[in-house]
C-alpha cells in the first residue's frame, strides 16, 4: 500500500506557522511604512539620533500629486524642518524643556510654532481652493445664528481693533473656517484672518481673547483676497495660539482653573 504525502504531513501546523511568518512580515511592512515622515530620528540639537531603532528606514517612493502639483519623494524628499529655531535649552541634557530667545509669537515657536508647508492653497477634489471668502461666492449665505459681518472686532485686553468684513467658508466641508478683520490704522490696517475657534461671537462685538490690541498688525497677512495658502493658514493659526501663552507675562504662570 503507497501512503500518501500528506498522510504523515501536519497541515495544521504548516498553516498555523505560515500564518506567524506572514504576520510578522505584515508588521515589518507596516512598520516601515510609517517611518516615511520624521525619520531618521534627530536629537535635540538637530544631529541624526545614535538610536534609530530596530527597523530599518524604508526605501524612496515617488507620490504623484493630484492637479499638476507635481512629485513628493518620501522619506529622502521631505521638506526639510525649519532651522536656526530661536530657542535654547534650560539643561545641557535631551529631553528638556526649550525657551525662547526672542519674540516667541513673531519667531513662531512653541505654542506659535508653524510647519514649513506649501506655499498655495488646499484643493478640493475637483481642483478648486477649499476655503474662499464667502463674498466670492453665491452658494452660501448665513440661515442660523449671528452674522458677525460688521461686528467690532475686540482683542484680549478689550481694545477694539476693527471690524468683521466676511467670512471664510470651507466649500467641501461647508463650514466657516475664518473671520476677516479689516483692522483700523492704529492697529496695522489690512485685512487678516482669524480661525473662528479662536474667536466668540457676541451679540455687539467679536472677542478674540488669545492676544491683545498690540498684537493684530503682526498677525501674518495672506497675499490673495480670495485665496490663502496651507503655510498662510499655519502662521496665522500658529500667531493667534501663541497668544493664548505669550500674549503676557502674567500667562506665563500657572494658572488656577
Amino acid at each position: 500500500m503507497t501512503e500518501t504525502f500528506f498522510g504523515q504531513f501536519d497541515l495544521a501546523s504548516l498553516s498555523l506557522w505560515l500564518f506567524y511568518f506572514f504576520f510578522a512580515a505584515l508588521i515589518f511592512y507596516i512598520q516601515r511604512e510609517n517611518m516615511r515622515e520624521g525619520y531618521p530620528l534627530e536629537d535635540d540639537d538637530g544631529n541624526v539620533s545614535a538610536n534609530q531603532g530596530l527597523f530599518p528606514v524604508p526605501d524612496d517612493k515617488t507620490f504623484r500629486l493630484p492637479h499638476g502639483r507635481g512629485d513628493v519623494t518620501v522619506p529622502s524628499g521631505q521638506t526639510p524642518e525649519r532651522k536656526d529655531i530661536a530657542l535654547r535649552k534650560t539643561a545641557a541634557g535631551n529631553g528638556f524643556p526649550f525657551v525662547p530667545t526672542g519674540d516667541p509669537m513673531v519667531d513662531g515657536v512653541g505654542p506659535a510654532s508653524w510647519a514649513p508647508r506649501r506655499d498655495m492653497p488646499e484643493l478640493d477634489g475637483k481642483g478648486h481652493p477649499k476655503i474662499v471668502p464667502m463674498a466670492a461666492t453665491e452658494h452660501f449665505h448665513v440661515a442660523a445664528g449671528r452674522d458677525p459681518r460688521g461686528l467690532p472686532v475686540m482683542g484680549g485686553d478689550g481694545e477694539v481693533v476693527g471690524a468683521i468684513t466676511d467670512m471664510w467658508i470651507d466649500e467641501p466641508e461647508q463650514m466657516v473656517r475664518y473671520l476677516e478683520i479689516d483692522l483700523d490704522a492704529d492697529h496695522g490696517g489690512g485685512k487678516r484672518l482669524v480661525p473662528l475657534p479662536m474667536a466668540r461671537i457676541k451679540s455687539n462685538h467679536v472677542k478674540i481673547r488669545s492676544i491683545f490690541g498690540k498684537h493684530f498688525a503682526g498677525v501674518p497677512q495672506h497675499a490673495s483676497p480670495n485665496q490663502v495658502t496651507m503655510l498662510e493658514e499655519d502662521k496665522i493659526s500658529g500667531y493667534y495660539a501663541g497668544g493664548t501663552l505669550y500674549a503676557s507675562e502674567e500667562r506665563l504662570e500657572p494658572q488656577l482653573g
